[in-house]
């Protein structure tokens, strides 16, 4: 049986629910859900009181039945704080004891992959039985930061590239280069060298049939990003399915999505909120980055109408509105997209209205308050 071949019992007070990969949905909710997290810096705020944020929001969701809280890598954009995910996981391992911790993603061809090896292996040695590995091909950022994170103009991305970096970072974590390779007396630490010990299950995210295809192939999970790349999530995930080989990880896909999601008590008060987003989106893909806007300056905004419609558009992509409308919409994506685990994003302006969305979603799906 492979690991994931059965589900544990329901957790303990210091473990997490389910098992290395598969999660265990609680309440009426018809698979697990989960956070990703970009911990957005809203205008007026600071980096600081967003990281402060998101161990509350880590708390919360252990508190109330998600199954795993993912950090995504983003580099120089000022309404993220998330440029160090290894960081910011580790912070959160320390306020927390039984919700997973991950990485939603690593984006791989940053790093040298003994680096993120070393990272997790620590994170794993704090937190064990915790932590995701999560990972992705593409920068997280813009062409030259990508340069200047890398320090070389070319940027290995390719078909050939990204699979042979991940083949190396799987042998760091495994600790098993055959002989005579040139890294075979090298040792990821903390790792396998120091005695056995578990590690992190390995992910690969994407927003196109790349990494579905290659997750397939390498009988891994799958994470798409379908709260930015709704039109290829039916395709990619089907991608996957029919490329799924089974292997020591799973034997059978697993598929999570990711979603832009947001609960308010009102239908009004849901708009204003994620209408923030919506504007924020648009000056980032219009080379305005900046921090996120309050409620109060999207709804000023005078969008043209070009940018009317790529407001409409984003947001046609986000579930929003009332506990209920919530609680509908995500049960029709989930119908639609055959998705074993939703992953809930909110990227808003404001801390407490994060918070309590992810409240109101848990209360919608009857999900529990663990102690």
């Amino acid at each position: 049986m492979s690991e994931t071949g059965t589900q544990s019992e329901a957790g303990t007070a210091d473990g997490p629910r389910g098992d290395a990969i598969r999660g265990e949905a609680l309440g009426s909710a018809p698979v697990p859900l989960s956070v990703l997290d970009l911990v957005t810096v809203g205008s007026g705020s600071t980096a600081s009181r967003s990281l402060a944020t998101s161990v509350e929001l880590s708390r919360l969701a252990e508190r109330r039945g998600y199954h795993r809280h993912w950090v995504a890598e983003h580099h120089s954009m000022p309404g993220v704080a998330s440029s160090s995910p290894a960081v910011i996981l580790a912070h959160l391992a320390a306020h927390t004891r039984r919700i997973r911790l991950g990485s939603g993603g690593v984006m791989l061809p940053n790093h040298a992959p003994l680096v993120i090896a070393e990272q997790f292996g620590t994170l794993e040695a704090l937190a064990p039985g915790r932590i995701d590995l999560g990972l992705g091909r593409a920068p997280g950022t813009d062409g030259a930061t990508a340069a200047a994170l890398r320090r070389t103009d070319t940027l290995h991305e390719g078909a050939d590239d990204f699979p042979e970096q991940l083949a190396e970072l799987t042998r760091f974590l495994d600790d098993d280069f055959p002989d005579g390779h040139r890294y075979a007396r090298i040792h990821a630490v903390p790792g396998p060298v120091q005695g056995p010990k578990g590690r992190p299950p390995v992910w690969l995210l994407g927003s196109s049939g790349f990494s579905a295809r290659l997750a397939g192939l390498l009988g891994l999970p799958f994470a798409f990003a379908h709260h930015f790349s709704a039109r290829n999530t039916i395709p990619a995930l089907d991608l996957y399915r029919q490329s799924f080989r089974p292997s020591a990880v799973l034997d059978a896909p697993y598929t999570l999505i990711g979603v832009g999601a947001l609960a308010a008590d009102d239908e009004r008060e849901a708009y204003r909120q994620v209408l923030t987003g919506a504007l924020s989106m648009l000056r980032l893909r219009t080379g305005r980055p900046g921090l996120i806007p309050t409620p109060e300056e999207a709804e000023a905004y005078g969008f043209s109408p070009m940018e009317r419609e790529f407001a409409d558009d984003w947001l046609a992509n986000v579930v929003y509105g009332t506990p209920d409308a919530v609680r509908e919409g995500l049960d029709e994506l989930r119908k639609r997209t055959g998705a074993d685990e939703l992953m809930l994003t909110a990227n808003v302006h404001g801390g407490e209205a994060r918070l309590r969305s992810y409240e109101l979603v848990a209360d919608a799906y009857a999900m529990p308050r663990l102690g």
